[in-house]
């Protein structure tokens, strides 16, 4: 099946066909690095992340780009505040992204331009846009004419007529049209700046974007992708600019993710519900966290709460309690197992589903639900009396290929019994085996405060840590 995608652009899922065979051109909008990342901020990167594993499981070749805002009003207000240089601080917080998105399960993109390496690129794009008559220079400012860009609107479906409404004129700004938008801003005193031919300043926000993915992927991208609140104006005026410059389509599909509550409120900073990643995974598993943002279509909106966190904790626990008895039964797995080829047949089953629901806009929470009763079928499986080596490694194999597509680890890290723990389950199997169920208790506890889990199946007693 090809997969589909639900295009922003035309309100309607089409079948996706890359410019080029076999190859997929993909730009993400990362963060403005003034502070860590937040968990709206994690939703994006988690979705297409996994996007673009799932576009590779599939044989595409992905160049993934997704870049960093490192210079902007917020970031050169949290550097004065803290007095720090702006590459300072953007700096460490280039670093503290990094190190979210690794514990979040999330790849590394092929290239994280960063504005201030492309400052040249920026100003000769937008001496482009002037000399075409799209662009306008007023008093050290750089705006782009909205108006003369005919289809401006197509991706958030307004017209022009209703942007009109509400559009103004801030004090300062010199503009031709209250709709139109700054390219160029000319530097404030103590302000970091670039030299250009409109005077001392620094690109607007709207424009880093469209010149970043011209300058690693080219005229047209295959996918464009962000959180649903840069459709407008972020991504509208990306596309104004870009198609005015190229005269050619800028993306072809263009994806925005749903927004996250928490605790069903708007996340916002003065509610005091505005959570951060770097918090968050102190107390959070970060798998738990990347399987609870995938648990809803990307589409959706999400709620953070205690018990839906809790909820995805046990449901991930579930998956892997399945994994890690299909290991166990290796130990003791024969090629006598009951039903193999029928089982076999039923694993192919349950992976073309999961593909199927994946290829339906990348239908993650759909797609969980097949690796739930992957794990149920593995479950019945690993019960009967005789196993077949077979079916048991394909169980796992699938679960590998299928999980990884998630960003989900089905194993802990290598866990290993120290001579003490080998010695008190051994002394409790002899208890249990004397009858002895007083002392065999209270060995199970004081592993348990050790934070070990037994769990006594027909094939012997296998342990796991406690998440």
């Amino acid at each position: 099946m090809t997969i589909q995608i639900y295009n922003t652009l035309t309100r309607k899922k089409e079948p996706f066909v890359p410019l080029e065979e076999g190859k997929v051109k993909m730009y993400v909008c990362g963060p403005t690095v003034y502070n860590y990342i937040h968990i709206g901020n994690a939703r994006p990167a988690i979705v297409y992340d996994t996007v673009r594993r799932y576009l590779e499981y599939k044989g595409y070749d992905v160049k993934y780009v997704s870049n960093f805002t490192d210079v902007d009003d917020k970031i050169i207000k949290a550097a004065n505040e803290l007095g720090e240089e702006v590459s300072e601080l953007t700096e460490r917080f280039i670093k503290a992204y990094f190190e979210d998105i690794t514990a979040l399960g999330c790849k590394k993109a092929d290239v994280h331009p960063r504005v201030t390496e492309h400052m040249n690129d920026i100003i000769e794009f937008i001496k482009v846009l002037i000399d075409k008559g799209y662009a306008y220079e007023s008093e050290g400012d750089v705006y782009f004419r909205t108006r003369k860009f005919e289809g401006y609107g197509k991706l958030s479906h307004q017209s022009i007529d209703d942007l009109k409404v509400g559009a103004r004129i801030e004090p300062g700004e010199k503009k031709e049209d209250p709709l139109d938008f700054a390219l160029w801003k000319a530097a404030k005193p103590g302000e970091i700046h670039w030299s250009s031919p409109w005077g001392e300043g620094r690109p607007g926000w709207h424009i880093e974007c469209s010149v970043m993915a011209r300058a690693h992927l080219g005229d047209t991208i295959d996918i464009h992708a962000g959180g649903q609140d840069l459709t407008f104006p972020h991504h509208e005026n990306e596309i104004a600019q870009s198609e005015s410059y190229t005269g050619k389509p800028f993306a072809r599909y263009w994806m925005h993710n749903g927004y996250i509550n928490v605790d069903n409120e708007k996340m916002s900073k003065s509610l005091g519900n505005f959570i951060l990643v770097h918090d968050i995974i102190k107390k959070v598993d970060p798998q738990v966290l990347r399987f609870f943002m995938l648990s809803v279509h990307y589409r959706n909106p999400i709620n953070f709460s205690e018990e839906l966190i809790e909820a995805a904790r046990n449901g991930l626990e579930r998956l892997r309690i399945a994994y890690a008895n299909l290991q166990h039964r290796l130990n003791s797995a024969t090629n006598l197992g009951e039903e193999s080829e029928s089982y076999l047949e039923k694993i192919d089953g349950l992976k073309k589903e999961f593909e199927k629901e994946m290829d339906d806009d990348f239908n993650t929470a759909n797609a969980i639900s097949v690796l739930f009763e992957l794990a149920r079928l593995a479950n019945t499986y690993v019960n009967k009396a005789n196993t077949d080596e077979k079916v048991l490694k394909t169980f796992i194999q699938t679960f590998d290929e299928l999980s990884d597509v998630l960003g989900i680890k089905m194993a802990g890290e290598q866990e290993i019994l120290d001579e003490e723990i080998e010695k008190l389950i051994e002394e409790r199997n002899i208890a249990r085996k004397n009858r002895d169920f007083k002392r065999a208790d209270e060995i199970r506890d004081q592993l348990l405060k050790m934070n070990i889990i037994l769990e006594d199946t027909r094939q012997g007693t296998r342990w796991r840590r406690g998440s």
